[in-house]
């Protein structure tokens, strides 16, 4: 096979997103009069999305009265908080010079909408050749569609794409796009989660573990 391009998702998987989330559902709490909840219990849920953080903060189901107000208050202050403590895993940023001393192309492909993911790519100067969000694709993760969308704006196919994520909709989504994948035991990992049967290719508990296995398919 030939590699021509490394994709990522984004939360728990390029970026450490978690601080900048902990902090904007806290503050919410504290607004609906609650106190602080459990760091790792916020890092474990990060990336399931805002719903899944509104019913983890406040024991609440979507649909249920209040529900709607609190994802858009929370989305709102996350909007301002977005790029605060927030940074690339350890090991991230040697392994985008990599793909670059190695003229792979790299690209971010993430279930987070592009109001978000543009400001926060920005606010990192990261320099990704695609980014494809929900906004770009009709159907999003573990729908193959982000892959197909990505391998067309970097001008390769699908099975020259290795993509990374920490979730099991990212392998599916990888799997069915007949990419290699790797899974990431560092991400925001459900401690219910068993990655082993997500089917990825390779598994690797850190970012300095990806390098090498790329450089073996090159």
């Amino acid at each position: 096979m030939t590699v021509k391009a490394v994709l990522f998702d984004l939360d728990g998987t390029l970026l450490d997103t978690a601080p900048d989330f902990e902090v904007v559902l806290n503050q919410l709490r504290q607004e609906e009069g609650l106190g602080p909840i459990d760091a790792d219990k916020v890092r474990q849920t990060v990336s399931n999305g805002a719903r899944a953080l509104v019913e983890l903060g406040f024991d609440i189901k979507e649909g249920e009265p209040g529900f709607e107000d609190l994802r858009l208050r929370l989305l709102a202050l996350y909007e301002q908080h977005l790029a605060v403590a927030t940074k690339p895993f350890p090991g991230i940023e040697q392994l985008l010079s990599f793909c670059k001393e190695n003229n792979l192309a790299w690209g971010i492909a993430t279930n987070k909408p592009e109001q978000y993911t543009t400001p926060l790519v920005r606010a990192l100067q990261l320099q990704p050749d695609c980014v494809i969000c929900p906004d770009h694709v009709s159907e999003r993760k573990p729908h193959p569609e982000s892959m197909t969308l990505g391998a067309s704006i970097i001008g390769c196919q699908t099975d020259e794409i290795v993509y990374v994520g920490d979730h099991i909709r990212d392998i599916q989504c990888g799997n069915r796009a007949n990419c290699t994948t790797i899974a990431v035991r560092y991400g925001y990992i459900d401690e219910a989660d068993d990655i082993n049967a997500w089917q990825a290719d390779y598994i690797v508990d850190q970012a300095d573990d990806i390098s090498p296995i790329i450089e073996k398919l090159l």
